[in-house]
Formats: C-alpha cells, sequence, structure tokens
C-alpha cells in the first residue's frame, strides 16, 4: 500500500494540522514577537470558541447534506430578544440565557420543517429564513445597541479561570466533546452518516431521515444562539446587525476539516481543527495589519481549496483518478486552459490599450 493510501483516512485533521504549522511557522518569521505573545494567544482562543459550538452542530447538518445560511440571524435575533429581557423587562441572566437556547432552537425546528415537510431545498429555505430572523431583529431592536449586562454574562463571553484557559474555551470544547459522543455513539451520529450517504437507501431501511434532519437543524439553531450568548457577554453589547459572517466562517471551518458537503462523512476532530486554523488565519491577518476585507477573501479560498481538494480525492477513490497533473493533460482540460489563457490574454490587452490610451484623470465632484 503506498504511503498517500495509508494517510488518506486522516487527511481530515492532517490537513488543517499541516496549515496550522504552516502559518506558525511564517508568523514565527514575519511576527514572531507580537503573534506569539501570550495575550494574543489567548484572543486566539477567544475568537476559535464562538465558533466552536456552531462548527460542532454544523458537522452534522453538512454531513445528511444540508446547508443552514441563517444561523448568524438566529444568534442575533436570540441575542436581541434575551437583551430585551434582561435590560427592560428585568429578567434574571440565567433565565434570559435559558429562553434565548430554547429560542434558537424552535428556530432550527422552523428551519427543519420548512427542508423536510415544505420541500424547500437547503439553500433556499435557510437562506430565506435568514432574512425572516434579521428582519425581526431589525423591527425588534429598532437601531438600538443594547450594553452593560450581568457578570454573568461577561464571564461566558470573556471570562478567565484562574490558572487555566477562558470560560468561553470551555464551553466551545465541551460542546466540540459532546458532539464527538454524539456522533460515533449515538444512533443520531449513525444516522446522520448514513443519511448522508445514501438518503434514499437509510429510508429504506426504516430510518426516519426528515426526523433526524430535524434534530440537526434544532441542534444548528440551539448551537447558533450559545454562539450569540457568547458573542454578547464578549462584547457586552449586541445589535441586530451582529454576527453577519457567521456562516461563511463556520461552514469554512467544517469544510477544511474534512467534512463533505456532498455527505456521509464527518469529522469532529477536523471541525475542531478548521476552527482553529481559520482563527489563526485570521489574527495573523489582523498581526501583519492587512485588510479586513482581505479576511473574507481568505475564508473564501479556504474554501474553495479544500471542497477542491476533497472531492478529487472521492474521485480518485470511486474512479481511480490519477495525479492532478494527469488530469489536467486530458483534452477536455487542455479546451478549457486554452479558454482561461484566451480571456487572461484579452484582459491583458484590454489593461495595456487602456493604459497607452489614458489621459488626465478625471476629478470627482
Amino acid at each position: 500500500m503506498k504511503l498517500s493510501d495509508r494517510i488518506e483516512p486522516f487527511l481530515a485533521i492532517i490537513g488543517p494540522m499541516v496549515m496550522i504549522l504552516a502559518i506558525l511557522l511564517f508568523m514565527g518569521i514575519a511576527e514572531p514577537a507580537r503573534y506569539f505573545r501570550l495575550s494574543n494567544l489567548n484572543l486566539i482562543l477567544l475568537d476559535a470558541a464562538l465558533y466552536m459550538p456552531m462548527a460542532m452542530a454544523m458537522t452534522f447538518v453538512i454531513t445528511q447534506r444540508g446547508i443552514d445560511l441563517s444561523i448568524g440571524s438566529v444568534a442575533a435575533l436570540s441575542s436581541i430578544i434575551m437583551a430585551f429581557l434582561i435590560k427592560q423587562y428585568g429578567f434574571s441572566a440565567p433565565v434570559a440565557i435559558a429562553i434565548a437556547l430554547l429560542l434558537g432552537a424552535v428556530f432550527g425546528l422552523i428551519n427543519g420543517l420548512v427542508i423536510t415537510k415544505f420541500k424547500v431545498p437547503d439553500l433556499i429555505g435557510t437562506l430565506a429564513m435568514d432574512l425572516v430572523y434579521r428582519g425581526f431583529a431589525l423591527v425588534i431592536a429598532k437601531g438600538l445597541v443594547l450594553a452593560r449586562f450581568p457578570e454573568i454574562m461577561t464571564d461566558i463571553g470573556r471570562g478567565q479561570i484562574p490558572g487555566f484557559i477562558p470560560l468561553p474555551v470551555v464551553i466551545g470544547l465541551f460542546t466540540m466533546v459532546l458532539g464527538y459522543w454524539l456522533l460515533k455513539k449515538t444512533y443520531f451520529g449513525r444516522y446522520t452518516v448514513a443519511i448522508g450517504s445514501n438518503p434514499e437507501a437509510a429510508e429504506m431501511t426504516g430510518i426516519a431521515v426528515d426526523r433526524y434532519k430535524i434534530y440537526a437543524y434544532v441542534l444548528m439553531g440551539a448551537s447558533a444562539a450559545l454562539a450569540g450568548v457568547m458573542l454578547t457577554g464578549k462584547l457586552n453589547a449586541i445589535q441586530a446587525t451582529s454576527a453577519p459572517y457567521f456562516n461563511l466562517h463556520v461552514i469554512a471551518a467544517v469544510v477544511v476539516g474534512g467534512t463533505s458537503l456532498f455527505g456521509g462523512r464527518a469529522s469532529m476532530l477536523g471541525s475542531l481543527a478548521g476552527v482553529l486554523l481559520l482563527s489563526m488565519m485570521i489574527n495573523a491577518l489582523v498581526t501583519l495589519r492587512i485588510e479586513f476585507f482581505w479576511q473574507s477573501v481568505a475564508s473564501g479560498v479556504v474554501i474553495v481549496s479544500s471542497v477542491a481538494l476533497y472531492t478529487w480525492l472521492q474521485k480518485k477513490d470511486r474512479d481511480g483518478a490519477k495525479g492532478l497533473l494527469a488530469g489536467l493533460k486530458t483534452p477536455e482540460s487542455l479546451r478549457l486552459l486554452r479558454l482561461s489563457g484566451g480571456l487572461i490574454a484579452a484582459l491583458a490587452l484590454l489593461l495595456l490599450i487602456g493604459t497607452l490610451l489614458a489621459g488626465n484623470p478625471v476629478a470627482s465632484g
């Protein structure tokens, strides 16, 4: 057996770990003093902890061939309602937090029902519900920023256990351990993989496919609400426009961790590694003083690269495909390469012509 065949089953964890090592090596050369400060490592852990609950739940959703694009809005709406209960109605913080988590589960239940009972595709259904939840949050908040919450809230968001890691990291790691147990030791985990591998076959064997899909979305909604509570505590404030990029970040972490977007393959350890990788990558960009908007570019590149890699590996297993270079030598690939080269050459030519014929810049205003 070749070495590549031996390590392939472990790529889910090896892939992100290699990228983490690459970031550490690069930052060790570029900015060792700032990046490896204890305070900065603490920031990386705090950022990663925020996404761990959602990555755990998203692993189940994606493994079932689903997707949830509404998690940012679920987090914002649950937290806005929690904040109003505390600030305007005098609810105790623990009760308001419990209500927020239950509301998140209800929103997840609604997503699951829209997808399974109304037969709306996951992508469209959760995108539409994202608009609904965000709209409700904007209506309720009316542009207000709610701030200054009880100490228990800030402890959940950024509290530090003396002589130990931050409390949010403990919460995040606990959710990942819970997710690992659910995936490996329960019917829910086994049925999740079966549904993602072949939904029709799973239904024929007696698995209640729709019910277990709803379970996954309920878990996703509750986890998003927990992340919203943690975000509120971390910032000690919340507004209706909070958490706009939760979905992109979480999906990127889960996919780079080896969970297949085509279903049937899950890796909870890989999802944890993916969360750490993205938090380290974004922190590295900030440390290097690179503009915020490049963070979205980096996340998008990570998603595309990871999906392309794992798709090629699946095709290799199924069809006996050869190396990447061999795939580029097929007639169809050569035609596409010629098309790409032609488009790039045309763009370069137009830029050259524009440069040669350029006049004085027109002043605005």
